[in-house]
């Protein structure tokens, strides 16, 4: 990897799930995943928490896939959704992705949820489960 950019610090040993060595160690491997430092994770969960619309939360993902690698899905139960919990926001497994990280943003995006529920109506009616049509 380049080393003018600063790449996500080593976690403590046993600690962590991220694989960061086997990554470094694969010379096919993606990298992207290694620039979201401690410093840039925080500002990307702010930008999750501050969302304004569906149409953000897209363009978040998209970037987040172009820029980082991540692949972020959000889908709602095929049931019923009474609360934001009702809603799976995971991430695909990754190597070099911190087990902190995987957490941060799941997280990150239901505060956004609970703060704006128009993003949690407009996502269940881009999937028609609200009735409308």
């Amino acid at each position: 990897m380049n080393a003018s950019f600063p790449i996500r610090k080593e976690c403590p040993p046993g600690a962590c799930i991220c694989e960061r060595d086997h990554l470094l160690a694969d010379p096919q491997g993606d990298r992207r995943i290694l620039l979201l430092t401690k410093e840039e994770e925080k500002r990307l969960v702010a930008r999750l928490e501050a969302l304004a619309s569906l149409e953000d939360l897209m363009a978040m993902q998209a970037r987040m896939h172009a820029q980082l690698g991540i692949v972020l899905h959000i889908e709602p139960s095929a049931n019923e959704v009474r609360t934001v919990r009702g809603i799976a926001i995971e991430l695909a497994e990754q190597r070099g992705l911190c087990r902190k990280t995987r957490e941060a943003i799941p997280a990150a995006i239901r505060r956004c949820f609970e703060r704006t529920p128009g993003i949690v109506y407009a996502l269940l009616d881009s999937r028609d489960l609200l009735g409308g049509a």
